[in-house]
């Protein structure tokens, strides 16, 4: 039997989730949470073999708590089961050595055998995931764009980020609109969330 901790903060999602896996013969749900930071907490008390984590989760992220429970609780392997595709964020979690990385949307018998693998020391990542995340790794920002995304983040308007640099706000606004086409993002904060977690701006 492969015991199971499942990290959701969805309510209706985390009871889906448990009953579809309790469907399975050989799985076994033995703590579901809501959130981040008491995963590692519970798998202490529970000793499952492999955590079910979402990256968004309240008090700590999923990807920070896979790799204290790495540390922490080393026989208990983790598996990312997110809606969160990007090829940055899927480089995080295997920079956090995760044992699995799965989209929501994947059919229910990829999950339980995603946990099976994981469970066995193999790796589950889908592979066209995978491919996408080292395939894009370059960065298709200029500098400039790069600068003006770093200014966004830290929560400088068009105006404010036009006076630090020093050049007209027209210009301003034309780099962040083209970061936004050169990620496929779509709007300025999900450029800012793509290129912090691709690690541009850094």
């Amino acid at each position: 039997m492969i015991r199971l901790l499942l990290a959701e903060d969805v309510h209706m999602v985390r009871g889906a989730l448990v009953a579809l896996l309790e469907l399975e013969p050989d799985l076994e749900v033995v703590a579901d949470l809501d959130r981040g930071d008491t995963i590692v907490e519970e798998a202490r008390k529970h000793q499952p073999d492999v955590a079910v984590i979402d990256i968004d989760l309240p008090g700590l992220d999923g990807l920070t708590a896979a790799g204290l429970l790495r540390e922490e609780v080393p026989d208990c392997r983790s598996l990312i089961l997110t809606s969160l595709g990007r090829p940055g964020t899927l480089r995080r979690a295997l920079d956090a050595r995760v044992g699995g990385y799965l989209l929501k949307d994947s059919p229910p018998e990829q999950l339980a055998a995603a946990i099976r693998k994981v469970a066995d020391g193999e790796q589950a990542i889908d592979p066209s995931l995978a491919l996408a995340a080292w395939s894009s790794g370059e960065n298709p920002l200029t500098q400039r764009e790069i600068d003006t995304l770093r200014l966004a983040a830290e929560g400088a308007g068009s105006t404010e980020i036009a006076d630090r640099m020093h050049l007209a706000v027209g210009t301003i606004r034309n780099y962040l609109t083209s970061a936004v086409v050169k990620l496929n993002a779509r709007n300025r904060l999900d450029a800012i969330l793509i290129a912090q977690d691709s690690g541009w701006l850094h």
